[in-house]
């Protein structure tokens, strides 16, 4: 049975490939995501390989200088890029298909296609085959090929190897969000980012109930950040600004009382909001003068006009881009400047309060955390450690604040001390999952 669907499939890409000068990329190219879309749910994943690879790499080292090479006939009229938006779209409907069915082993394997031997140039190639090879090498050395391998990443490895693999939940959203990436990817991408988070929840919640715990240190979950110790207290202290005055409560009661500003007048509200109360006020007038300027002189034609959602929504994506990146390349002065003194936790705490009013801009905070990552992961980890510690305290806030799982912090001892300092060690963190009403 698998054999004759295999021979009906080969004479589909024989097909497809015939036919291809008289088509004109476009049809060429709907004819080839049809052809993936048809045997990536009927043919084992080994089968599936091998279409692909006969389609994209064996037909490469034909020494027939007048050949050429199957699909490649359709773009080597200057259509280089139509050439990597066509192995991207085929990657992605297989590599969709397979994390949805749970194949995802041979993932890997479809990523190796592009390392193979037959992908280096030989003495004997015909000039129009050393073209269509040098194209795939460019795919195999470019930023949508090192994307591809990200779903090839197993958790459990992410915190191997380099530093920025353990945050690859950033760079799936900043693929899922992207338009020029084919549907398939982004749907890949939010996918595997959710189940990256919801791992990490578990984990956290799960480490939080051991480390408290009375039994051996040895049967404790895993911590899922890299803070250690540090890691509890963390969560102690955002826990406790729950209550009458927690962030949530102070949000609402900013919703509530900007509407019908104007811009201008919002602009004003929203400053006074992210800044107050800061701890430290000296060191943060800086950053809020700093701020304030850049936000006044943003879209002063529209200072007069009463603010709407569409507005609100754009006006909180600009003050993210203020404190984490303006241009999708290279770190704000703010961000340089909170992180470089030390002041990360403050940082995590405004861009927080900035999603407590504005869920919508969640996704635009995680695009600019990955393009932060992207800039970054050309430096060391001892380099970056002060950005490192700032997505450690990303994660764990956004996990206790704006997911589905909710903290309580709960006093199981008198303090016996005068001292008027809080002692967190006096506490307990609890976590359930959160009930829809």
């Amino acid at each position: 049975m698998t054999a004759n669907r295999l021979s009906i499939s080969q004479e589909n890409s024989h097909c497809v490939t015939s036919n291809s000068r008289q088509l004109d990329v476009q049809t060429a190219q709907e004819e080839v995501y049809s052809f993936f879309m048809g045997i990536v749910n009927k043919l084992p994943p080994e089968d599936v390989l091998r279409e692909f690879k006969n389609l994209f790499i064996d037909g490469l080292d034909c020494e027939d200088s007048d050949y050429i090479p199957g699909i490649y006939s359709v773009f080597l009229d200057d259509n280089e890029e139509e050439l990597y938006n066509t192995l991207k779209r085929c990657c992605y409907i297989i590599v969709n298909n397979w994390k949805t069915n749970r194949k995802d082993k041979y993932i890997q394997d479809l990523i190796n296609l592009f390392v193979h031997e037959n992908l280096k140039i030989q003495d004997n190639n015909p000039p129009v085959v050393k073209t269509c090879k040098i194209w795939l090498e460019k795919f195999a050395n470019s930023k949508d090929y090192k994307d591809l391998k990200l779903f090839a990443t197993k958790y459990e490895e992410s915190s191997k190897g380099h530093w920025a693999n353990r945050y690859t939940s950033y760079l799936l959203i900043d693929q899922s969000v992207n338009n020029k990436n084919p549907k398939e990817q982004q749907e890949a991408a939010r996918r595997l980012s959710k189940q990256i988070k919801d791992k990490f929840k578990f984990e956290l919640a799960m480490y939080i109930a051991r480390s408290q715990s009375a039994v051996s240190s040895t049967t404790r979950y895993k911590n899922p950040s890299i803070l250690g110790d540090q890691a509890l207290r963390l969560i102690k202290a955002i826990v406790l600004k729950k209550g009458v005055f927690s962030h949530d409560n102070i949000a609402h009661i900013f919703i509530k009382q900007t509407e019908n500003q104007t811009l201008k007048e919002f602009k004003t509200s929203l400053e006074k909001y992210l800044f107050f109360p800061v701890e430290n006020q000296e060191s943060v007038e800086t950053w809020r003068r700093q701020f304030a300027h850049s936000l006044s002189l943003w879209k002063t034609d529209y200072n007069q006009e009463i603010i709407t959602k569409e507005l609100f929504l754009r006006t909180c994506n600009r003050v993210i881009d203020y404190f984490t990146t303006e241009n999708s390349k290279e770190p704000s002065q703010l961000f340089i400047l909170l992180i470089g003194q030390g002041h990360a936790l403050t940082l995590v705490i405004i861009l927080l309060k900035i999603i407590l009013i504005c869920k919508n801009s969640r996704r635009h905070l995680e695009t600019r955390i990955a393009h932060l990552i992207r800039f970054y992961e050309n430096y060391s980890e001892e380099e970056c450690k002060g950005v490192i510690n700032f997505i450690e305290i990303f994660n764990i806030t956004f996990a206790i604040y704006a997911e589905n799982v909710e903290y309580n912090l709960i006093k199981m001892k008198e303090e016996q001390s005068s001292n008027q300092q809080l002692n967190l060690d006096s506490y307990r963190v609890f976590s359930q999952m959160k009930v829809d009403r």
